[in-house]
């Protein structure tokens, strides 16, 4: 059995895609015998009320009650389901887990889920997140704070189910940049036990950078043998690294996330936004 990745953190709430995320984790807990930290955010009834606008006492207790009561009931619907897709994956129920098995454990906060995450997967190895739903308006700030403000590895789960193998076969998105540099070191422990690793690099992204031959060396120095595969620098890269590493038959993609600068108008900006949107396997990204 495969070492190295230990802890995942899953962080939920009611927006029905918690039960595909919690499958996608599922697969690497059995892989590396995991523990999944299974977090339910559950939002204070106050933030219900209307910042800045003058409500009257009763109609605030009113307010207060019926978000209460709402909560409790989504929260006793998502803990029942949540509990149920557990045993279907095979996934040991416990609070100490020991390393020797798949293992999760369901906790309840309180507060803002961005704010939650920022600080609950600092010690993960893995953090795992839905990819956002751009229609719905759902899932950009969780994949955001994720990835700015835990400093840790995070996987984005496409809305595709669940593959039976994550990690078997790496596609490595590859320019040279430290956002790049670090999104690979992070995901060493997944990397280490690939079967096919995959360095996906444009003929001109190594220019004063770290190159893809490097990087083949790197892995080659830790007993991951390599591949580099080079795409066309046209169009749009973020599609082509998709198209590559579904041409390399991949079940997941590492690669780096943008600088902070291009969150004013996106999550990313540029490819790694192409990727967010398109992604139809998983992305483990880092910044």
């Amino acid at each position: 059995m495969a070492t190295g990745l230990k802890k995942i953190v899953v962080p939920v709430r009611g927006d029905g895609k918690g039960d595909n995320v919690l499958r996608h984790a599922a697969v690497l807990a059995h892989r590396f015998n995991a523990h999944i930290d299974v977090t339910h955010v559950r939002a204070e009834a106050e933030d219900m009320i209307p910042f800045g606008v003058a409500v009257p006492e009763i109609l605030k207790r009113q307010i207060l009650e019926s978000a209460g009561s709402q909560a409790d009931v989504e929260e006793q619907k998502l803990k029942e389901e949540l509990h149920a897709l557990a045993r279907e994956l095979d996934l040991t129920e416990t609070d100490t887990p020991n390393g020797g098995a798949a293992t999760v454990w369901f906790t309840e906060e309180r507060g803002r889920q961005v704010d939650m995450i920022s600080h609950l997967g600092r010690l993960a190895d893995l953090i795992v997140v839905p990819q956002p739903d751009k229609a719905a308006r759902l899932g950009a700030n969780t994949l955001k704070a994720a990835i700015f403000s835990s400093g840790r590895p995070v996987m984005m789960c496409p809305d595709q189910a669940a593959p039976p193998a994550i990690g078997a076969r790496i596609a490595i998105g590859w320019n040279g940049s430290i956002e790049a540099s670090r999104a690979m070191r992070m995901s060493m422990p997944v990397i280490r036990s690939a079967d096919k690793v995959s360095i996906l690099t444009t003929k001109d992204a190594d220019v004063h950078r770290a190159s893809a031959s490097d990087l083949h060396q790197l892995l080659n120095m830790h007993g991951v043998e390599s591949d580099i595969v080079e795409i066309e620098n046209r169009g749009v890269i973020g599609e082509r690294l998709l198209d590559a590493a579904g041409n390399q038959d991949a079940d997941v993609l590492v690669m780096g996330a943008y600088h902070e600068g291009y969150t004013r108008q996106e999550i990313f900006g540029g490819n790694a936004q192409t990727v967010v949107d398109k992604a139809r396997i998983p992305v483990i990204m880092a910044h």
